[in-house]
C-alpha cells in the first residue's frame, strides 16, 4: 500500500534521514565510508549501515527518505531467496538499516548483467549502441536494434571498481585478464553464477509483474576462500526494473518503458543537463519524495509485503539497536 503522504512530508521537513554518522559509531570498528554505506569492521565481521544517501552517475546527490531501510530489507529478502544458488555474507539484521556480515575480501570487479539494450549513462550499453559501437565489453551487437529491446541472451559486461569519487569503467573480460584483476578461471566460474542469479531474479520479478532489466553484483571471498555475494542484490540502486504491463505496447509506439527504479532519477538529472560532471542540481522535496515512493513500491511489489516505515528518529534508533 502507498506510504502515507504526511509521513514522507514529515521526514523531509524534519530531515529524518541517515546521512552522516557521528564519532560514536567508530566504536563499532574500523570505518570505511562508501557512497551509500557506512562500513565498520572488527573481529572478522563487518557491520554495514545503509544510509539514505542517493547517488547517480557515481556522484552523491543528497538523501531520500526511507531509502536505506528499503535497500537493507530488500537485500535481506533477496539474500534469503537466492542463498541456495549462491551463498552471501549476511549474518543478521540488527536494525532496519543495518546488516551484520562476514568480513570478505572484495573481488576487484563489478559483475554487471544486462538483458536489454538500454541506459542513459555514458557507460551504458544503450548509449554505446547509439554512438555506433557494435561491440560492448567483448559482446557483439547486431545492427538495427531498437532502444530498450531485449538482447538475444543475458550477458555479463564487467566493469572496474573505481575509488570513491571516481567513475567505473566498462571493459571486456580480456581487459580484466590483461590488467591482472582476475584469472580467466575465476571469471568464468563467477560469470556462470551471476548469470544463474540474474535468470532467477528475472523469474521472480516476472511473477510480480516486473522485468529485471539489468543489475550489478559484487562478490567477495570469505576467510575460508569461498566466493560469496556481498553488498546488495536486486535492489533499486543496483538494478533496473520495468513494468511488464505496457512494455510491448510502448516498444511498438517507440516509448520508453515505465520504470520502477533509480532510472527515474537518472532521467531527471539528464533532463537538467547533468550526466556526472560538474555540480549536480539540487534535489527538490518533490523529487526526493517521488523517489521514496518508487523505492517503497519496488519493495512491496517484489516482496508482496507491506512496507513498514521505521518512523523513529533514525540515528538514535541505530545507536540503541547497535548497543551504542
Amino acid at each position: 500500500m502507498p506510504i502515507a503522504e504526511e509521513i514522507l512530508v514529515r521526514c523531509v521537513e524534519q530531515d529524518l534521514v541517515v546521512d552522516e554518522l557521528d564519532e560514536a559509531f567508530d566504536r563499532l570498528g574500523t570505518r570505511y565510508s562508501g557512497k551509500v554505506r557506512e562500513n565498520f569492521s572488527r573481529g572478522g565481521e563487518r557491520l554495514i549501515v545503509v544510509s539514505d544517501r542517493v547517488s547517480a552517475f557515481d556522484v552523491v546527490l543528497g538523501t531520500i527518505p526511507f531509502k536505506g531501510q528499503v535497500l537493507n530489507e530488500l537485500a535481506t529478502f533477496w539474500f534469503e531467496k537466492t542463498a541456495g544458488l549462491m551463498p552471501n555474507h549476511m549474518l543478521s539484521v540488527p536494525d532496519p538499516q543495518a546488516m551484520m556480515t562476514v568480513e570478505c575480501a572484495p573481488v576487484p570487479v563489478e559483475f554487471v548483467v544486462r538483458g536489454y539494450l538500454t541506459g542513459v549513462s555514458a557507460t551504458s550499453i544503450g548509449q554505446a549502441y547509439l554512438r555506433g559501437e557494435r561491440v560492448f565489453c567483448g559482446h557483439g551487437l547486431e545492427d538495427g536494434m531498437q532502444m530498450h529491446q531485449r538482447l538475444p541472451n543475458n550477458i555479463l559486461t564487467p566493469s572496474t571498481k573505481a575509488p570513491k569519487g571516481g567513475h567505473d569503467e566498462s571493459v571486456s573480460a580480456e581487459e580484466l585478464f590483461a590488467r591482472d584483476l582476475i584469472s580467466p578461471e575465476d571469471y568464468r566460474a563467477m560469470e556462470a553464477q551471476c548469470l544463474e542469479l540474474f535468470a532467477a531474479g528475472q523469474r521472480i520479478a516476472a511473477e510480480r509483474g516486473l522485468i529485471l532489466v539489468d543489475t550489478k553484483y559484487e562478490l567477495g571471498r570469505r576467510p575460508d576462500g569461498q566466493v560469496v555475494l556481498i553488498d546488495e542484490i536486486h535492489t533499486p540502486d543496483s538494478s533496473r526494473y520495468w513494468y511488464i504491463d505496457g512494455y510491448e505496447e510502448g516498444m511498438a509506439a517507440g516509448q520508453p518503458p515505465r520504470s520502477l527504479d533509480k532510472e527515474f532519477l537518472r532521467r531527471w538529472l539528464a533532463s537538467q543537463g547533468f550526466l556526472g560532471d560538474g555540480t549536480p542540481p539540487l534535489l527538490s522535496a518533490e523529487i526526493r519524495m517521488e523517489a521514496s515512493r518508487r523505492y517503497i513500491e519496488t519493495f512491496e511489489t517484489l516482496t508482496g509485503a507491506a512496507f513498514v516505515p521505521a518512523e523513529a528518529p533514525p540515528v538514535p534508533r541505530l545507536k540503541r539497536n547497535l548497543g551504542l
